[in-house]
């Protein structure tokens, strides 16, 4: 069986327990077709670059699958025709990355910079000449 990473974005209105139930949803999908799903991932709600069908914002879910292309294949069909599901993307991968993905390891490292100090603004402050 191919190795995939699964992508999709969901409508902003809906809960984070509805995302979970859609994860679900679609993992049955996969493992009624043959499929598994080694990893999920929900990596919230983010701000979109820009608007997509109405939505400024969605969530985000991944999910590395082990699966027949059947299968993928039915799943893609099953989200085009879900209204909550605004995009999505399946990307065949050599083998699945161990440990969390670079957008979680992102939200880490900012977490452990910790608070940026004031600055007083992006520009250095002139300094008037003494009269």
């Amino acid at each position: 069986m191919a190795l995939y990473e699964h992508i999709f974005m969901a409508r902003q209105d809906v809960s984070s327990q509805q995302v979970d139930s859609l994860v679900e949803h679609f993992k049955g999908v996969l493992e009624a077709n043959g499929g598994s799903v080694a990893k999920i991932e929900n990596w919230g709600l983010k701000t979109l670059p820009y608007r997509v069908n109405k939505n400024r914002k969605a969530h985000y879910a991944l999910m590395n699958v082990e699966a027949p292309s059947d299968a993928v294949a039915e799943m893609e069909r099953q989200m085009r025709l879900h209204e909550d599901v605004l995009r999505y993307m399946t990307v065949k991968v050599e083998e699945h990355e161990e440990g969390p993905s670079a957008m979680l390891r992102k939200s880490d490292r900012d977490d452990r910079r910790g608070p940026r100090p004031d600055r007083g603004g992006d520009r250095p402050q002139r300094r008037e000449a003494a009269e």
